[in-house]
């Protein structure tokens, strides 16, 4: 073999274990120092409403599950008495949504995220 090819393989060698270092030693020491913490004011009241329940994420993403089976997903701008009104709608960055509160089953918010 020649000195030329040696060096490449040399330095191939070099690279692939300077590469499965990183992504095998450093990574997941790097994740285990992360760790999930709950979101600040984030709380579902089983005893309220759904509409005391949904006053909780005014300003914060959610995704709100309809009777009919259709999901959205967007921030809660504010509630009135009978409606919601949803911004940002997820996929359709330019509309927002008026939604009657007696049509929505269920309520996915964040509860944890990662620090």
């Amino acid at each position: 073999m020649n000195k030329a090819v040696w060096n490449v393989s040399a330095a191939v060698t070099i690279a692939a274990m300077m590469l499965f270092g990183i992504v095998f030693v450093i990574s997941p020491s790097a994740a285990q120092a992360r760790s999930a913490v709950a979101v600040e004011g984030a709380k579902f009241d089983t005893a309220g409403s759904m509409k005391d329940n949904l006053k909780t994420f005014i300003g914060k993403d959610v995704v709100i599950h309809l009777r009919s089976g259709k999901t959205l997903q967007g921030y809660l701008k504010s509630i009135g008495d009978h409606l919601i009104h949803l911004e940002k709608l997820a996929g359709r960055d330019f509309y927002d949504t008026l939604v009657r509160i007696e049509d929505i089953t269920a309520i996915e918010a964040k509860f944890r995220e990662m620090k």
